[in-house]
């Protein structure tokens, strides 16, 4: 539906990207830094451009972040631009947020009209961990929007007359959100090639001829940076963080690939999980993100394809289906079943297509509701919704205690309208509030409460499950990156622990005290970098504090070759590295323990250096010998 919009269209539109911009906005800045390990990078990117191509935790350029560095490179642009604080760090990643609705909103509005859209956009909004990602620092917020714009061209290049640029364009979108957040951006592809092959509205040789170009685009789109980097001299540039052998090959297709579905992956942390399987969507760890509405984006999906059965090859509707409701099953079952690193917060990239579906799914049921089957189907909607969400505000039983009540109360009436077709107006209004408020609450909830740490959780201080993971097995190393086998060491031993997050991530950086930033800036210029320590989130708590230039050796999670301790003492000979930081991390373990060399470093140094305490921490001065 391309009809100019009215006057109340406009207005509903403008108060639903108004809304969400006040829930993604308000009081941004009470997070901080939020994930200091990406805070850290934009902060060397907004002083050093080599930093800022390739991502690098430092403005010397020692380590890069375990990512491509698309999602920084907008980060770190704002920062240029506006300074380095808090606003500009999280501003764009909540506009990306508002601009996510808007595309959702402009998707469904061709296929269904615009009350489904906004229905499909104020899901969207209020989806807790979208309320919770588009106000974090994180690579999801790029990646989400970009592969909902790609959705969208999807939907356009399957119209009568659509022109062939549609098609690239989602090559286009969809390499650069692998330059986001790598291999996940793909877990889009089958579904939008089954949308386009299927539903496009010109001959299928046409069709093969333009999902190749498509190809190509995306190749092109994701892969030059990987060839920039593979042919960089790589003295001249920093170490690829997150592989073992500084090769951004590996770390795409490894770390941050099959490692994400096996665990087994060199210097990753093995395999975390103990919830893998379907439940594991709605479940303790990962329910509260996105499960409110999953029950109702899968049975309006299933539905909708039944209504559509007849449709003509290339109906709207079908082709919205097939695209968002291939993007819902893939992507949930790699969540559900994967081995590897997999955190609650991953399931933002499930939230466009579960409001989607659900609305697409709901709109084609209530336009047919004359038939006895739609309106049963309708009603086992709303009580799967409705019931779900009695059981996710039941996890926290002291909570607003009365809303799941009354979404069970307000449940029931409507499944007895719509079923009994009394009442239209008042069955679809209660269906609909039952449906989001309790995703509008713990969305509110989430806005109102600081975050920080690796592993945010959504919902009101302390609601995430132990240590913010979603598994309830061992907890993880201070990076949320999984954690030793049950019966091993602590993963700490000594260091300074940050206080964590108030909403549910538990391994913040270390706050310096002013002593310890007065030592790490006295004569800083001297220096490369004035303090090393082990891992990148220690690294970046001091650089923050300080504004100073800190190595992180090891990498993510300590287990990177870089420095090798016989680089690491030739940097101490050129009186590169003023001081070694304490805090040590749990690393790998077992086969994929990967690199010892952090290990090395810091024996060496407490062997060859007297320590000394500042401020609780104690650090070694390596130009005392």
């Amino acid at each position: 539906m391309t009809a100019v919009r009215s006057a109340p269209q406009r207005i509903a539109l403008g108060a639903l990207l108004g809304l969400t911009g006040a829930l993604y906005l308000w009081n941004l800045s009470v997070s901080g830094w939020a994930n200091t390990f990406y805070a850290a990078a934009v902060q060397a990117g907004s002083q050093n451009w080599t930093a800022l191509l390739f991502g690098s935790s430092d403005p010397a350029n020692a380590i890069t972040v375990d990512k491509t560095p698309a999602a920084l490179w907008v980060m770190g642009l704002s920062a240029r631009i506006f300074g380095f604080n808090s606003w500009s760090l999280l501003g764009p990643q909540a506009l990306m947020g508002v601009a996510s609705v808007a595309l959702v909103y402009a998707s469904v509005r061709r296929v269904s009209g615009p009350v489904a859209a906004w229905l499909a956009g104020a899901a969207l909004a209020v989806t807790p961990v979208a309320t919770l990602m588009f106000r974090f620092d994180n690579p999801d917020a790029l990646l989400v929007l970009l592969l909902v714009a790609a959705a969208y061209c999807v939907q356009r290049a399957c119209e009568p007359d659509a022109g062939r640029w549609w098609l690239v364009g989602v090559g286009v979108l969809c390499g650069f959100a692998f330059l986001a957040k790598m291999m996940q951006a793909f877990l889009v592809l089958p579904a939008f090639a089954v949308g386009y092959l299927v539903c496009a509205a010109v001959p299928l040789c046409t069709r093969l001829r333009r999902l190749a170009a498509a190809t190509a685009a995306l190749v092109v789109a994701g892969g030059w940076y990987l060839v920039l980097v593979e042919l960089w001299p790589a003295a001249e540039r920093p170490y690829i963080g997150g592989s073992q052998h500084n090769s951004i090959v590996e770390l795409a297709l490894g770390y941050n690939g099959v490692s994400r579905l096996t665990g087994a992956q060199a210097g990753g942390l093995g395999n975390p999980n103990f919830d893998v399987g379907w439940a594991r969507l709605v479940g303790p760890g990962m329910g509260a993100e996105i499960g409110w509405l999953l029950p109702a984006a899968l049975i309006g999906m299933v539905a909708g394809f039944v209504v559509c059965r007849r449709a003509p090859r290339t109906d709207p509707a079908r082709t919205a289906l097939i695209v968002w409701g291939g993007w819902l099953v893939v992507t949930a079952g790699v969540f559900s079943f994967a081995n590897g690193i997999v955190h609650p917060y991953y399931t933002v990239a499930l939230a466009p297509a579960v409001a989607v579906c659900a609305a697409v799914g709901a709109d084609l049921l209530w336009r047919n509701r004359v038939e006895l089957w739609c309106r049963w189907v309708m009603a086992a909607m709303v009580a799967g919704t409705a019931g779900l969400a009695f059981v996710l505000l039941a996890r926290l039983p002291d909570w607003l205690p009365w809303l799941r009540w009354l979404i069970v109360v307000a449940g029931a009436i409507a499944v007895v309208l719509v079923v009994t077709r009394t009442l239209a107006p008042v069955a679809a209004v209660l269906a609909v509030a039952c449906a989001l408020a309790g995703p509008t609450a713990y969305s509110v909830a989430t806005a109102l409460t600081p975050h920080t740490g690796a592993i945010p959780t959504v919902g009101p201080a302390h609601s995430g499950p132990p240590f913010g993971g979603s598994f309830p097995g061992p907890p993880p190393d201070r990076h949320g990156e999984g954690g030793p086998g049950r019966g091993g060491p602590p993963p700490f031993e000594g260091g300074s622990f940050g206080a964590g997050s108030f909403g549910g991530g538990l391994f913040a950086a270390p706050t310096p005290g002013p002593d310890l930033v007065a030592r790490l800036r006295d004569d800083a210029e001297g220096y490369t970098w004035p303090a090393a320590v082990v891992g990148s989130t220690n690294a970046a708590g001091y650089q923050l504090g300080a504004d100073v230039p800190v190595l992180a050796v090891g990498g993510f999670n300590g287990t990177d070759p870089a420095p090798t301790l016989e680089r690491f003492r030739q940097l101490v000979a050129d009186g590169r590295i003023h001081y070694f930081i304490d805090a040590h991390l749990m690393g790998g373990r077992g086969e994929h323990a990967g690199s010892h060399d952090a290990a090395d470093i810091t024996d060496w140094v407490h062997r060859s250096y007297a320590p000394v305490t500042v401020g609780g921490t104690v650090i070694y001065d390596l130009t005392d010998s």
